[in-house]
């Protein structure tokens, strides 16, 4: 068996992403039609120009699996290799058990322990997070970090302002020790429990379990507070991007790819002007893939690294926020120095 470096010299990055969206494309003209608005209404006010929406045979888990197999295959990785899996979404296949059990089950890897994360937009950080710890308490092993959402089983069209913008889809990464000056470089959480009713799903749980009456008033669907929720994000990013700047004693000048969640394109523009990183490239999907909710940091992450955009080295700054109200802050210094091949040797 290999020996392994003590925890404060293992640093822990991201070592392949994948991705998934359902095949069913709904462009404006096909949401218009059932939020009672116009195509160039939700253009003018989200810049999303179409989404995907889950097949009916499709759900959170497996969305989340085909992810899962994306980034196993690009990492070069056997799903029983994978130690970890940790399921961020907030419309998981049911309320037990949890999406990761049965993403386990699906992609075959029987030899990790799994377990699902509710914060909304921000999970994927949080997740991250998590699987650092989890991999710096035992050195040498894998994890896989995913988000999955199926909004569009959750959205009221009756609510044009708040329908219109979601989305499904599902992305993930694997996560597992990489060369020294790579990696994780810092974390900023933070949470507002004070506006948790800015964005939420106010029944299915046990405090307003599924009912006649809770179907019939519509308190399944997504409810959101759309200039709160805005004021909320233009007030409490951009300190957390300067915080996380600092922590890892970083220039924001230096910061290469901002790489935030997805809300809508208005809001995505004025936080860009916002963060205050002069040089860096801010990735967008939203255009494309609308919000994703949880999904959307990684989703945008993957797209820009299967496009090629992000060079080894980059300074990779990962920003969620959302339902909670929460925000989750990860600055990464990029990797591609562990080939597939590496990874199979290694094994």
């Amino acid at each position: 068996m290999a020996e392994h470096a003590p925890l404060a010299d293992s640093p822990v990055g991201i070592l392949a992403t994948g991705l998934y969206v359902p095949k069913d494309e709904a462009g404006n003209d096909e949401v218009a039609a059932r939020a009672a608005t116009t195509p160039e209404w939700i253009e003018r006010k989200t810049q999303i120009l179409t989404r995907r929406w889950a097949a009916p045979d499709e759900a959170a888990s497996d969305l989340a699996a085909r992810a899962a197999e994306d980034a196993l295959d690009r990492a070069g990785i056997g799903a029983d290799r994978i130690d970890y899996i940790i399921v961020s979404t907030g419309t998981g296949d049911s309320p037990q058990p949890p999406t990761s059990c049965l993403v386990q089950n699906a992609i075959d890897a029987p030899n990790a322990a799994c377990f699902d994360i509710s914060v909304a937009c921000s999970g994927f950080v949080y997740g991250l997070e998590l699987a650092r710890g989890l991999l710096r308490s035992r050195p040498g092993s894998l994890a896989l970090v995913i988000s999955s959402e199926v909004y569009s089983r959750f959205a009221d069209f009756t609510d044009r302002r708040t329908s219109v913008l979601l989305g499904d889809g599902a992305a993930a990464a694997v996560v597992g020790e990489v060369p020294d000056g790579y990696g994780m470089l810092a974390f900023d959480l933070s949470s507002r429990g004070d506006a948790a009713h800015l964005l939420r799903i106010d029944a299915g749980g046990s405090r307003l379990p599924a009912s006649h009456k809770t179907v019939d008033d519509g308190d399944h669907f997504v409810r959101m507070d759309g200039r709160a929720v805005r004021d909320f994000v233009m007030e409490n990013v951009p300190p957390v991007v300067a915080r996380l700047a600092g922590r890892a004693d970083v220039a924001l000048a230096d910061v290469d790819h901002f790489v935030p969640h997805q809300p809508n394109g208005v809001l995505l523009h004025q936080l860009s002007l916002a963060t205050g990183l002069p040089r860096a490239r801010t990735h967008r999907t939203v255009e494309r893939y609308a919000n994703v909710g949880s999904a959307s940091v990684p989703l945008t992450l993957a797209d820009a690294d299967q496009a090629g955009h992000l060079k080894d080295g980059d300074l990779v700054m990962l920003m969620g926020f959302g339902g909670g109200m929460a925000v989750g802050g990860c600055l990464v210094r990029w990797t591609t120095a562990a080939t597939s091949k590496d990874r199979s040797d290694a094994a």
